[in-house]
């Protein structure tokens, strides 16, 4: 399939979501290495909004586009781990000039926007997608880690429920091509600064049980984040921590976009459908990992979210 989109195309953009996360960055560097070696007659440029620092130990990634220069039309436009074209930020003017678009992507939401489409809402994640995609014989060590972190990201470390055989299949044959596999998940996913640890300790203390403990809450507002010293993108892993909470079934982690603005993650242990919830108030995403952006009060934001949850329970 990658090959027949490659065709045709002797430029090609890609992009993936706003905020990226490691399975966003992982899949794009992954193909924006593979297309610059294996397809050298291609001129291809990578646009992503700027990644948390500590993803900065990949030396690739001072190549990524976090502007637009200059618009252009692209023969092929390659959307990654994106499950609607508004996702991609300042990309997306790229994307709709674009000749001819391509989607690779496993959100169950993804209404398969793009020209041609490679839609797996049962696979762990963009990254592992993209490794199916490849020629196994061309993928070099620096290609494996990306992939490798991409699919280490969004298994939530090989724990998540969409881990399946061939997923570990696909870690297994990454790391024998050398990949910094121990390093890579310890400073990309474990290893927090102190202030991300000081704004962890404040959400789960000022965490409440609603529905009868079947779900926690969560929030931090701009005045928190200017407290802390943080910013969104230090906010991770924050709803994942609240999920592990014993007997609840959802966590809701909200935070302060603007004013009466608030971004909401939520995270599912297998009774409830998140995707579905978030879809209703216009997100989506998976059906144990989901998020949307809602404006109003917190409190009436919780009401309207525990309402569409409780349905679920």
């Amino acid at each position: 399939m990658l090959k027949h989109v490659l065709s045709q195309a002797k430029t090609v953009a890609i992009g993936g979501h706003i905020r990226p996360d490691g399975d966003c960055l992982g899949s794009c560097m992954a193909l924006y290495q593979y297309i610059k070696k294996c397809f050298p007659q291609v001129q291809v440029d990578l646009y992503l909004e700027k990644a948390p620092e500590c993803f900065d130990m990949f030396e690739g990634i001072k190549e990524i586009c976090h502007e637009i220069k200059e618009e252009k039309a692209y023969d092929l436009f390659v959307a990654l781990d994106c499950a609607d074209s508004g996702r991609l930020g300042f990309s997306e003017i790229l994307f709709q000039k674009a000749h001819k678009t391509f989607c690779v992507d496993h959100h169950i939401s993804n209404p398969s926007y793009a020209d041609e489409n490679y839609i797996v809402p049962e696979a762990s994640s963009t990254a592992e997608l993209v490794y199916r995609l490849l020629d196994k014989e061309k993928i070099d060590t620096e290609i494996a880690e990306f992939l490798y972190l991409g699919i280490a990201h969004d298994t939530g470390i090989f724990q998540y429920s969409s881990t399946a055989p061939e997923t570990m299949e696909a870690a297994a044959f990454l790391m024998r091509k050398k990949v910094r596999a121990n390093e890579i998940i310890d400073k990309t996913y474990y290893q927090k600064t102190y202030e991300q640890n000081k704004v962890l300790g404040k959400a789960l203390q000022d965490s409440v049980l609603l529905l009868d403990g079947k779900c926690i809450a969560s929030w931090i507002t701009k005045k928190d984040m200017s407290f802390f010293n943080v910013g969104p993108k230090d906010l991770e892993g924050i709803v994942s921590q609240l999920r592990v909470t014993k007997d609840t079934e959802v966590a809701i982690f909200i935070y302060e976009l603007g004013e009466q603005e608030y971004k909401i993650s939520l995270r599912a242990n297998g009774k409830v459908n998140v995707s579905e919830v978030a879809s209703y108030f216009g997100g989506g995403g998976h059906i144990k990992a989901a998020g949307l952006t809602m404006c109003g009060d917190i409190q009436d934001i919780l009401n309207q979210l525990t309402a569409q949850i409780r349905k679920q329970l």
